[in-house]
């Protein structure tokens, strides 16, 4: 008996933890930790109704071949940490040889942390494009009460961080919209950045592209020269809405005609619509509030649900 109670403990100590709410990031990926967890707590059931441990060993909780994967996570590590505005930072990982790692456009990654014991996990969008090769990028913004913040604000070079994926993703392909109205709010730039430079990259693809960049202040719009070089081309626009600026005076001159102070309320939604050279396609991505906020004033500028796409 004591060897059969002491073989119970072995196999309880291997048994998955379920995931807690903390680890699951919302953003529906396949599979989602709840789903990896199922697979994995079916095959210790029959391993443990088998009594043969062998049949649990291809359980890959995390690899280090530097090949992402959405079932398991892997270890990449930090090249460069950038501060790009107060609280958000630009991170660099590198990726062996020239390989790339293949995102279809607007696809986001999981990012696994572990803060006080608590297991985190929440999904980035890299704004590197997805061919780049030997390295991705991904813009973070951080909390002062985030948790997932706290293991990020401990990075520095050389670290190495674990991720899982490709998940999502926009189905775009060259000249199948006329128009691109792409509404962002802070970080939710990121989805929108390697889709507006597949469109420059491709002589080809004649979208018109409209990008408004919500901020709270001029300080804070990221990566403002990758946006003035955009912005020089034919078909783009881009127009920010800075909701705690006092005046459009203090703005560089290069800035003032395209910049709207204030928030991206219903009557600059028509404007801004109403200027696009076609009937626009309209991708969205920022906080929950900004969203349902975004895909109301659409419905109201008379822009129908299967004509948007929410991040």
């Amino acid at each position: 008996l004591q060897t059969m109670s002491g073989n119970e403990d072995d196999w309880l100590a291997l048994k998955p933890q379920e995931p807690s709410p903390s680890q699951c990031c919302g953003s529906g990926c396949k599979p989602c930790i709840y789903d990896v967890y199922e697979k994995e707590l079916a095959q210790w059931e029959r391993a443990k109704a088998k009594q043969d441990k062998s049949l649990l060993m291809e359980k890959k909780e995390q690899s280090n071949n530097s090949e992402l994967n959405p079932d398991t996570f892997t270890a990449f590590n930090i090249s460069s940490v950038e501060q790009l505005t107060e609280d958000t930072y630009q991170y660099k990982f590198e990726l062996p040889g020239n390989s790339s790692l293949q995102l279809s456009l607007g696809q986001h990654i999981v990012l696994r942390g572990v803060v006080n014991g608590l297991e985190v996990q929440r999904a980035y969008t890299p704004i590197s494009p997805g061919d780049a090769e030997g390295y991705f990028e991904v813009l973070m913004k951080c909390y002062e009460a985030g948790l997932m913040s706290q293991y990020i604000k401990t990075w520095k070079k050389g670290d190495t961080v674990f991720w899982r994926g490709p998940f999502g993703g926009f189905p775009y392909r060259p000249n199948k919209y006329g128009e691109l109205l792409m509404l962002a709010s802070g970080t939710g730039l990121a989805p929108m950045l390697p889709i507006l430079q597949s469109i420059t990259d491709d002589e080809e693809d004649e979208t018109f592209v409209t990008l408004v960049g919500c901020f709270r202040t001029f300080d804070k719009i990221y990566l403002k020269p990758l946006l003035q070089d955009l912005a020089r081309y034919w078909n783009v626009r881009i127009f920010y809405v800075l909701s705690q600026e006092t005046s459009l005076e203090k703005l560089p001159w290069s800035y003032q005609e395209n910049t709207y102070l204030g928030r991206l309320d219903e009557d600059l939604m028509k404007t801004v619509i109403n200027s696009c050279r076609r009937k626009p396609f309209v991708l969205i991505c920022g906080s929950s509030a900004f969203n349902e906020d975004m895909n109301r004033y659409l419905k109201a500028a008379g822009i129908e649900e299967n004509s948007c796409f929410v991040f």
